[in-house]
């Protein structure tokens, strides 16, 4: 008789878990608060860490070298690696807005933004080229509403 692995079912029924019972198996598996990061980034992470849970981790000789590549992105800053998390979506992320019926695609880089084929330091110059008036861009992209709540 043949088992079956329960992980690929586990994993494929996170696609249809709420975002709470997401957040739920975040706090069991992890022992901390989930990230305020959308839902997607929830749903890998938390696939991964099932996963890494039964099967294992990384090898030691892995995790060291991911340690060397990120010290010689950031400095070993830990500003810097919190600048870059807490300022701005993470690396490839695509910012999709329709303004006066075109749909405009924003994707976030290393360095800045990209929209239309060229960069941008800010969220803001993008949204100024697409409307042609200042905006903050963190509230034209609807990543930050403009309203506090009440």
């Amino acid at each position: 008789m043949t088992r079956t692995d329960p992980i690929p079912a586990r994993i494929a029924a996170l696609k249809t878990a709420s975002t709470a019972e997401l957040k739920k198996q975040w706090r069991a598996l992890f022992n901390t608060e989930p990230p305020a990061f959308n839902r997607r980034f929830l749903e890998t992470r938390l696939a991964y860490r099932i996963q890494e849970l039964t099967y294992g981790g990384l090898k030691p000789d892995t995790v060291k070298r991911l340690e060397a590549l990120g010290e010689q992105f950031d400095g070993g800053s830990p500003m810097t690696r919190r600048i870059r998390t807490d300022l701005k979506p993470i690396t490839g992320t695509r910012l999709i807005r329709e303004w006066q019926g075109v749909e405009h695609v924003v994707t976030v880089t290393r360095d800045g933004y990209e929209w239309q084929g060229r960069p941008y330091k800010s969220l803001s110059s993008v949204a100024r080229g697409i409307t042609g008036t200042r905006w903050s861009g963190w509230v034209f992209f609807g990543l930050k509403n403009h309203r506090r709540a009440a």
